[in-house]
């Protein structure tokens, strides 16, 4: 066996090179792991790494898993209230605190597509399931699908833009400007503070009945009317608001 090999196969080798990678990341950024950088911090030879990893790619994937875990394990441990629209309050509030106590790792994952498939992805899903509460309580103006995409490219994009700003420039209020925007887009509710929800929209309805429908014992229905109920909620929950008498 070579001493690469055996390096490879060494208990605790793996999260040697995960932790001397992290290191090089938060000090010098996503340029400062190179392979032959965290080989010597982890102290083995480069083709240990290859070994472990595949390639920088597999390294950098690993790393983004390896910083992540903390945000996700923050994000399932928050205890969920009876108002959702507060409860996507508190998760787009712990998402920026991550951005923004975090850069480097946070500009990996959102930074990069294909790191983004499969780090960011877990968060989305997290973030889906809230926006379906929110459906469920009828107080979702759009489709949770397009809910989502909507919230998650809107917080991205805020953190993204206060991390290219030094501390001292970084526009104080922003965040929660945002934030508010993006709830009075998908949410019945004005502002945070109503907090009850507001008379029930077609779209909220459709919505509501929608979430509900995922439970297969809800109604008896078969797959194919199923499936064509969907779409016409979908459809309905995505349909642009007329104002009254319009």
């Amino acid at each position: 066996m070579s001493e690469a090999a055996a390096q490879a196969s060494t208990p605790g080798t793996r999260e040697r090179l995960l932790r001397a990678a992290a290191e090089l990341l938060t000090e010098g950024g996503r340029e400062a792991v190179s392979t032959r950088a965290v080989s010597a911090a982890a102290g083995v030879q480069a083709p240990t790494l290859y070994r472990v990893f595949g390639d920088k790619e597999g390294l950098l994937d690993a790393v983004a898993e390896y910083g992540f875990q903390g945000y996700l394990a923050d994000k399932q441990a928050l205890s969920w209230t009876d108002d959702p629209v507060a409860d996507l309050r508190r998760s787009w509030d712990l998402h920026v605190e991550f951005g923004l106590s975090m850069p480097a790792y946070y500009r990996l994952i959102y930074g990069d597509a294909r790191a983004a498939e499969g780090s960011a992805a877990r968060a989305v899903d997290m973030l889906r399931e809230l926006i379906a509460r929110v459906a469920s309580a009828g107080r979702l103006r759009m489709s949770v699908e397009r809910a989502t995409r909507f919230m998650h490219a809107n917080g991205v994009g805020v953190v993204l833009t206060l991390l290219a700003a030094s501390p001292q420039e970084r526009e104080q209020g922003l965040s929660e400007l945002a934030r508010e925007s993006v709830m009075r887009t998908i949410t019945t509710d004005g502002g945070e503070e109503n907090v009850v929800a507001g008379p029930a929209t077609v779209a909220g309805r459709a919505g509501a009945l929608r979430e509900a429908l995922r439970d297969p014992g809800t109604a008896a229905l078969t797959a194919g009317e199923r499936t064509l109920l969907t779409e016409w909620l979908d459809r309905l929950a995505d349909a642009p608001e007329r104002s009254p008498g319009a």
